[in-house]
């Protein structure tokens, strides 16, 4: 779905009253604060027909109207359309009246003369709720699925696991609602890939903007997220546009959100909650048309508990959150990877295709790969780089197994002092298994692998060692 330029929110809302001037008051308050994809109704008798023909998601409904009552469209509303909202829009001041219609299946209830603040946060509480059900229905719909409807958004990801293809379900499940998405995941496991699909599978007509708020102090965020006005701050000759702006029907991606100042994140759940900014200088509010994506490597939950992260913008930022797992998590993914970027880097420097080990995945499989995805990349480019024959120089791997013995020609001698009991061949084996598994993280496939049986074979070792 390719969003509309300017209209928030993603579904119409109905606004329908049988006073006219009413209406028309009320579409204007709603549109200066930001509501753009709104209707309206003043015949009760037309709500049938316009929710047939709209993608109507919450209704405004005056409570006191002509031929069809507010009460009756509320019943029928809800037998009809139970997953739309409803909020009562009434002149009824009246505590039983309310009562009845909450539990009629109204939403909320709001007095027209309530203070239009009230009513505002009222509003967007039920646009909130409206977007998450929405996005629940689609994830609910997605697990069920078990499949990709857009395969092509994750060709840059080089993965046959699992938990990915599980993180890619949900990623396209929530990519084209307006709520942040948090990403969690150690340096050189693809944080930025993540980002740039969620914002391909979102549709959205703008860019795609980048920036790493590590070490930006409150003003530089400020001016560099919201923009300044001329004579804004010393310096400031001319108008600027700050990156929501430029990033504005697209998305904003915030690298290193863990590191932002406490004065910074008071101004981004500012943004995020309100939706709207002030760039520097100006009293003027501007409303964000932007999608904020934040990662960070850190651990949020544990910066919030030790007072170095805001707990109300954690919570908003936590509404949409994927954790990518470490490479050695992945370990299944070593053989497909070591082929990719050995290609890669021959295509890269013009070099011919290089042959090797194809066992150099299992003798990589125990290393903890602190740098993920990106270390391995530069380890087999750097090896393809060394390389003065067709055959993979192993050099550039030598000091990550100096003491391992794992990249000699022939396997490594296991030394018995003569002063101990020799081990039984059984206790031996499941020494080996153990350590296989351990060095593995417990996947049978590389386990198997190391110790030169097949799959089924250790499985079955498995099941007896734990009888």
């Amino acid at each position: 779905m390719t969003l509309a330029p300017n209209l928030y929110p993603q579904f119409k809302i109905l606004l329908v009253d049988d006073e006219i001037p009413f209406l028309r008051s009320t579409l204007l308050s709603f549109e200066r604060h930001g509501f753009t994809n709104l209707l309206t109704c003043s015949n009760p008798e037309n709500v049938p027909s316009l929710m047939a023909e709209n993608d109507i998601g919450l209704i405004l409904l005056d409570l006191t109207m002509p031929n069809v009552s507010g009460k009756e469209l509320l019943i029928w509303l809800n037998e009809e359309y139970p997953d739309v909202c409803v909020i009562i829009f009434s002149g009824i001041n009246q505590l039983d009246t309310a009562v009845e219609c909450v539990k009629l299946g109204a939403f909320d209830y709001f007095v027209k003369t309530s203070d239009p603040s009230e009513i505002l946060e009222g509003l967007k509480r039920a646009i909130r709720t409206q977007e998450l059900s929405i996005e629940n229905q689609a994830l609910r719909r997605k697990v069920l699925s078990n499949d990709l409807a857009t395969p092509d958004a994750f060709v840059d990801f080089i993965t046959a696991d699992a938990n990915m293809w599980s993180i890619f379900q949900y990623l396209e499940s929530i990519a084209t609602t307006r709520h942040p998405v948090l990403i969690i995941g150690e340096s050189g496991v693809g944080k930025e890939l993540v980002a740039q699909a969620v914002h391909n599978l979102s549709n959205r007509n703008g860019p795609l903007i980048t920036v790493n708020v590590a070490g930006l102090d409150d003003n530089i965020f400020a001016d560099t997220l919201f923009g300044h006005n001329k004579g804004a701050f010393t310096g400031a000759d001319k108008d600027r546009l700050g990156l929501i702006e430029k990033a504005s029907e697209g998305t904003l991606f915030l690298d290193e959100i863990g590191d932002l100042s406490a004065s910074s994140q008071v101004k981004l759940l500012r943004l995020l909650q309100e939706g709207e900014y002030y760039p520097l200088g100006s009293d003027k509010s501007k409303r964000s048309q932007a999608r904020i994506i934040v990662a960070t490597h850190q651990s949020l939950e544990k910066l919030q508990l030790e007072g170095k992260f805001r707990k109300d913008l954690y919570y908003r930022l936590k509404i949409h959150m994927v954790t990518i797992p470490p490479l050695r998590h992945r370990i299944s993914d070593l053989p497909i990877l070591i082929e990719h970027f050995v290609q890669q880097a021959c295509a890269e420097m013009g070099k011919e295709a290089i042959e090797y080990d194809k066992t150099l995945h299992t003798q990589l499989s125990h290393y903890h790969f602190p740098g993920n995805t990106r270390e391995l990349k530069s380890l087999l480019f750097d090896a393809v780089g060394r390389s003065k024959t067709r055959i993979l120089d192993k050099t550039a791997f030598q000091h990550l197994f100096l003491n391992d013995g794992l990249l000699n020609d022939q396997e490594p001698m296991v030394i018995f002092p003569n002063n101990t009991k020799l081990p039984t061949l059984s206790s031996l084996a499941e020494q080996l298994v153990n350590e296989a598994m351990k060095r593995s993280n417990n996947n049978q496939s590389a386990a198997s692998q190391m110790l030169g049986i097949s799959q089924p074979a250790l499985s079955k070792r498995l099941k007896n060692m734990n009888k």
